[in-house]
């Protein structure tokens, strides 16, 4: 028993201690608490990637939430897959989303592509062989059509539209922005 009597003695002594430099910036509980709070990721930069950015829809159809968790109601359904959008907002797994004409909401990252792409606004917009507004004719793309962003030179990109390559301004469709580098 003088054993297990020693041995209850020195813990007791081991908590009392620990309790009494509890409030130090080297011992105890607050500095166990500070240290994990610095080693926890930050769920709102959770890919620590810049935002805003774009990409694209993974899927046909998408729920956009009005919050990041799959218990937020729904408030818009995306449809169109390939369809660029910026996200805005990145929390855990969630991202805040917003497309051409403004709607937002969240979506689950698995959702959503690396990918770019380009989204054709305004009028019927003409696809260049080259960058120059007195290249050939490649084709002309109605509004809505959506296609993949290849890289942009100054005010110029090479896109993928329904098969045809070419180049179009920047400003004749929306998934990127103006002074943006893509290679």
């Amino acid at each position: 028993m003088l054993v297990r009597r020693s041995a209850l003695a020195m813990l007791a002594l081991m908590i009392g201690l620990g309790a009494a430099c509890g409030g130090t910036a080297h011992g105890g509980t607050a500095w166990a608490a500070e240290k994990s709070t610095e080693n926890r990721k930050d769920p709102t930069r959770a890919t620590g990637l810049p935002i805003p950015r774009f990409v694209t829809v993974r899927v046909g159809e998408v729920n956009l939430r009005s919050g990041p968790n799959g218990s937020y109601p729904i408030e818009w359904v995306f449809r169109r897959k390939d369809m660029p959008v910026e996200i805005i907002q990145e929390f855990d797994t969630w991202r805040r989303i917003r497309d051409w004409e403004g709607a937002e909401g969240w979506v689950h990252q698995s959702a959503l592509s690396g990918r770019r792409g380009v989204l054709i606004v305004g009028q019927t917009r003409t696809v260049h062989q080259a960058p120059r507004s007195d290249s050939a004719v490649v084709a002309r793309a109605e509004p809505g059509v959506i296609g993949s962003l290849r890289k942009c030179r100054d005010d110029w990109c090479e896109v993928e539209l329904r098969g045809y390559r070419g180049w179009m301004k920047r400003a004749d469709f929306w998934g990127t922005y103006a002074d943006e580098k893509i290679e």
